[in-house]
């Protein structure tokens, strides 16, 4: 089978598409045949080698994508021949709150390899079955961006209808946020440097639209719109001393979920607002198996589907990846097999 590695250069421009094989199976694992696989910021990280994410060279990376199963392990009984499943983000996390043993062995990053190859061995509790309205594009988005997204909004920030959120950009996570607090019936804010990403947002039931470069205080926008109260949960994707200005937008007793680290790994954050504003800032890292049952069961519900930029074939991927790095994408991008 066919599968990108990253190389000792740690950098899109040579990833090297190899030629090898898969294990055997195990009783309980399955094969699963790669349709699509979808990016991530974090597989940035991964292929450029930075900080903790950096892996070993050789490593496939890629955390999210969608499969049909083709050969199972003789115990195998959670899973049949021809289920299309989409590996978990964290194989290990089936349902409570995280501990240390439930973040091993993320896929496509330093512990284990990832999607971005023809056939994946998994164990057969690892996957969740995929809602049969989306198509295989659309399914390999939900791994990573989708469920962070309902982690954060729907798990722990309890949105409801009538609730202000503010989402800024417009990348997976924070268009999921988007789709997943209109659902809900909430009243959406939208932050994005470019106003023809923000026109379509309108399109997409966005009432209340801020663009960040031509209004740099839009933290005094978000208080404008909400009449001085704020927003009653911010999804922060930029991190660093930028969530500064979500504390100064979020209303009273509101949530600030850190889910970015797009302008760095670290800031100085104005403790003396968040505790005067008695604010809950949450970090959230993507979610468990038991999450996303439960993200499934809306999606199939709202027939939400997700928003893909474009989509690349497997032997452009180093294409689909400088997409990625430029930020010029409106939702996902994905890869098709």
């Amino acid at each position: 089978m066919k599968a990108y590695q990253i190389s000792e250069n740690y950098s899109i421009e040579t990833l090297k598409q190899v030629e090898k094989s898969y294990n055997k199976l195990l009783p309980n694992e399955i094969l699963v045949q790669i349709k699509a696989v979808s990016l991530n910021y974090r597989d940035l990280l991964v292929i450029k080698g930075i900080d903790k994410w950096k892996p070993p060279v050789g490593r496939i990376p890629v955390s999210d994508g969608v499969g049909i199963v083709v050969e199972i392990g003789n115990q195998v009984t959670e899973v049949a021949l021809k289920d299309r499943v989409a590996g978990l983000f964290f194989p290990n996390w089936m349902n409570g709150n995280l501990s240390a043993e439930k973040l091993l062995n993320s896929l496509g990053g330093s512990y284990s390899d990832g999607m971005l190859q023809e056939f994946v061995v998994l164990k057969e509790n690892a996957v969740i079955k995929i809602p049969d309205y989306l198509s295989n594009e659309e399914a390999a988005t939900l791994p990573c961006a989708a469920i962070t997204a309902w982690h954060g909004l729907m798990e722990k920030g309890n949105v409801k209808a009538g609730d202000s959120v503010l989402i800024q950009g417009t990348g997976g996570v924070s268009l999921f946020s988007m789709q997943f607090a209109l659902a809900a019936g909430a009243e959406v804010i939208l932050l994005s440097g470019s106003d023809a990403k923000l026109e379509r947002a309108k399109k997409m039931g966005v009432n209340h639209l801020i663009n960040y470069k031509s209004v740099p205080q839009w933290e005094n926008e978000v208080l404008k719109i909400t009449n001085g109260l704020g927003a009653k949960h911010i999804v922060e994707v930029v991190g660093s001393d930028h969530i500064n200005k979500s504390l100064a937008a979020v209303a009273l007793d509101g949530t600030i979920s850190v889910i970015g680290i797009m302008d760095g790994l670290t800031g100085n954050i104005n403790t003396a607002q968040l505790m005067s504003k008695q604010v809950k800032l949450q970090g959230i890292n993507v979610g468990s198996k038991e999450m996303f049952s439960r993200m499934n069961e809306t999606l199939e519900a709202k027939k939400i589907h997700p928003i893909i930029d474009s989509a690349f074939l497997f032997q452009d991927t180093i294409d689909a990846f400088k997409r990625l790095e430029s930020g010029s994408h409106f939702g996902k991008l994905v890869i098709t097999f």
